[in-house]
């Protein structure tokens, strides 16, 4: 007998043994095989980051080559800095040039330079227009200004019309004159195909794989072309310079590969022996289970005697207990979710019923969920929504959280008797913080239905007004036909809710015709808020009478609250560009702060009525404002007087919005807002149109030098006054002396 307990034991302690055998063995291989990865890993990064350093010095040497030749060819700088524009040798000097560059450097694709003054592209061929040049699409992009600084993103482009296939390029403009010129664009395509050959040269196909990325992990290359198998990825090197990610790594079955399958198989043997080991636990447990059990059986009938003889609980007992215990505490916790989920289904179907969601087997839900008892297909239903008034400022900042739980119970069952009280049915869900919507099922459609129900609501809110203090509006549906018409009754009473305004009283009964939504012609209304800002604007009383249209037209077309408070916002923003300029009180009375109190006041409004006479009284003291302001600017006066003082000192180069504003005491805003209102142009427009007038007079009166004419009418030096007398005129001043005076032109 001692022999088969001992071979037993022998038999039940021997997966421990194995199984601490194997967690050594596998520790000690997974961490030899870590360091292995982590060399691995340390030597992957040092060539990649070799062929990184390879690629950005390629393409920075590639774009100093081009700079410093451009830098030093002085051809480049008379072709961008003399008077006249494409001298024929600087041509041919640049074409050489671009042609040397793009022979000699084997990352070059194309260089050539692009003109804005004429509209014109040089390159390694000679000069031609940019219509039908074979990379004018970058052009107008060049021309969009929405090109970032640096090298751009890889593109495609033919390098000749004729060209089949397109060509895979880095590009990066550069601004000529160098450094920061605006006269032209020097252009740089680098091939991507050299530099894919660079990394082709520097991977070995056979152990590793390089992928190349851009922004947002677009692909760009992979080395070798070919798909780089099952690898692992090692390292990821970023090149700031061209916004790529270089992925780098060992393909499947290199040697790490190979260890790193070893090193899986190793895994999975363990895995595997741990499972055996408990597996062979549990059988050996079952089959020495049994007297286990008679023991314990023997113990349960124990503690059962024990109990009835009143003696003391063992330990046993108290585990028994605590089983039990525990088991009570889990089916009470069931019952509980069991009864939130029945209620949170209850207000789920609630709410799609109210939305028109969902809506077949609503029957049989109603049936299940709701408390209406003997709904039906062809049954009647009316929906009703109380809303409770100023619930900003009323009830949810006069009361904490737990008082406004409390006080929405005690609404929702004073409502749940006075519908007992009634006689109606009817089934109600708060459905906002403010808003408590009730669903009704009526015996049938009529003036009796919709009297009981206003008179229903007429109770509930006098109950509400004397017991707790607090206003309720209420708007009900029609009656209809159906579960699935419960939306349509919820829509139209939601429709009269959001015209609290217009609304006669606070109970108002909503027609069929309210739960299909109207569209607003919002233009019809800003085209009299136009009228009224133009009449305030001139001084004219008759503004008051545009207001008063507008609120009549708000009140003949029903137009809902919100519509009506966003218009007064678009008038007072109108207002606001209009007329603040002319003082600093109109800029005050008019800021965004006091514009939001103003609006605060208005949203505090119970009636249409009292909406119109706080704007009218806004408006009333905007309007005093803005006649004193008036009245002490005299700005026609003053314009004239700005005007003289800007003919006779058009030739001082300081004279500016900023001088204006000095010398006439007026804000430059103002100054500004003044010309474009009197003369219907821009102040710099009008500076400029005196300045081109006087030096048109002055090339053909006299033989000053251009440089002497431009310090007379204005400009520092004889670059910008070129420039700008070129914009005006569309030729140069030169060109305009010798064309009036009919004189020969001047040969290259």
């Amino acid at each position: 007998m001692s022999r088969t307990w001992y071979r037993r034991l022998l038999l039940s302690y021997f997966p421990i043994f194995l199984l601490t055998v194997t967690i050594l063995i596998f520790t000690s291989f997974v961490f030899v095989n870590d360091i292995s990865r982590q060399e691995t890993q340390k030597a992957d990064r040092a060539a990649s980051r070799y062929l990184v350093d390879e690629v950005d010095r390629a393409v920075r040497e590639t774009e100093m080559s081009v700079l410093d030749t451009v830098e030093s060819t002085s051809a480049y700088k008379a072709y961008f800095g003399g008077a006249e524009i494409g001298d024929t040798t600087d041509v041919y000097t640049i074409a050489r040039s671009l042609r040397n560059l793009t022979d000699g450097s084997p990352y070059l694709e194309s260089v050539y330079l692009y003109d804005h003054r004429n509209d014109s592209v040089l390159t390694q061929s000679g000069r031609t227009g940019t219509d039908g040049f074979f990379d004018a699409a970058w052009l107008a992009r060049i021309d969009s200004d929405k090109l970032a600084p640096g090298w751009q993103p890889l593109r495609e482009y033919k390098p000749d019309l004729s060209a089949r296939n397109p060509v895979r390029v880095l590009t990066i403009n550069k601004d000529m004159p160098l450094p920061f010129g605006s006269e032209g664009t020097l252009v740089i395509n680098v091939k991507m195909s050299a530099i894919e050959r660079l990394v082709d040269t520097r991977v070995n196909e056979k152990l590793s794989f390089l992928n190349i990325t851009g922004p947002g992990g677009a692909g760009i290359y992979q080395a070798h072309s070919e798909p780089s198998g099952e690898g692992r990825t090692l390292n990821e090197l970023k090149l700031d310079r061209l916004n790529w990610t270089f992925l780098s790594g060992i393909k499947a079955g290199s040697l790490f590969g190979w260890v790193s399958v070893i090193s899986y198989l190793w895994v999975a043997i363990a895995v595997g022996t741990v499972l055996c080991a408990i597996v062979y636990l549990i059988y050996i447990t079952r089959r020495n289970y049994k007297p286990v059990q008679v023991i314990m059986n023997r113990i349960e009938a124990h503690q059962i005697r024990t109990m009835d003889q009143g003696e003391a609980r063992t330990d046993e007992l108290k585990m028994i207990d605590g089983v039990l215990e525990s088991l009570i505490h889990h089916t009470q916790d069931y019952e509980q979710k069991s009864r939130e989920n029945q209620l949170l289904q209850r207000s789920r179907l609630f709410t799609e019923l109210l939305r028109s969601e969902r809506t077949e087997q609503a029957v049989e839900r109603l049936t299940a969920l709701s408390p209406l008892e003997g709904v039906s297909e062809s049954s009647r239903f009316a929906v009703v929504v109380h809303e409770i008034e100023k619930y900003e400022s009323v009830f949810r900042d006069r009361y904490t959280r737990g008082d406004q739980n409390a006080l929405k119970f005690a609404l929702m069952n004073v409502f749940q008797e006075l519908v007992r009280g009634s006689g109606l049915r009817a089934w109600a869900e708060w459905i906002g913080g403010d808003r408590l919507a009730v669903v009704f099922l009526v015996e049938e459609e009529g003036p009796e239905t919709t009297e009981a129900l206003r008179s229903l609501a007429e109770s509930y809110q006098t109950w509400v007004t004397s017991h707790l203090r607090l206003s309720l509006r209420c708007g009900i549906g029609p009656v209809v036909q159906g579960p699935e018409q419960i939306g349509a009754s919820f829509e139209a009473a939601e429709s009269v809710m959001r015209h609290k305004l217009l609304m006669s009283g606070d109970i108002v009964q909503a027609g069929a015709e309210e739960s299909s939504p109207r569209l607003l012609e919002t233009y019809k209304y800003l085209q009299t808020i136009a009228e009224l800002v133009k009449q305030f604007r001139m001084s004219n009383g008759q503004w008051r009478d545009q207001l008063e249209r507008l609120f009549e037209e708000f009140e003949r077309d029903f137009v809902q609250d919100e519509a009506i408070r966003s218009l007064i916002r678009a008038l007072l923003q109108m207002l606001r560009r209009e007329v603040a300029v002319m003082s600093d009180a109109l800029q005050e009375a008019l800021s965004e702060e006091q514009t939001v109190v103003f609006e605060q006041r208005l949203l505090e409004a119970d009636t249409l009525d009292e909406v119109g006479g706080l704007l009218s009284d806004y408006l009333t003291d905007l309007f005093r404002l803005y006649i004193s302001a008036s009245e002490t600017k005299s700005y026609r006066a003053m314009v004239s007087e700005m005007k003289a003082y800007i003919e006779e000192h058009f030739a001082n180069p300081d004279l500016s919005l900023k001088h204006l504003s000095d010398r006439f005491q007026v804000s430059g805003k103002y100054a500004s807002y003044l010309f474009k209102t009197e003369f219907g142009m821009k102040f710099v427009d009008f500076v400029t149109e005196l300045r081109m007038k006087e030096a048109e007079r002055l090339l053909l009166e006299s033989e000053c030098p251009l440089q002497d004419i431009a310090l007379k009418v204005g400009y520092a030096n004889a670059i910008t006054f070129g420039r700008v007398f070129k914009r005006i005129s569309g030729i140069t001043p030169g060109d305009y002396r010798r064309q009036k005076r009919n004189l020969p032109p001047v040969e290259n």
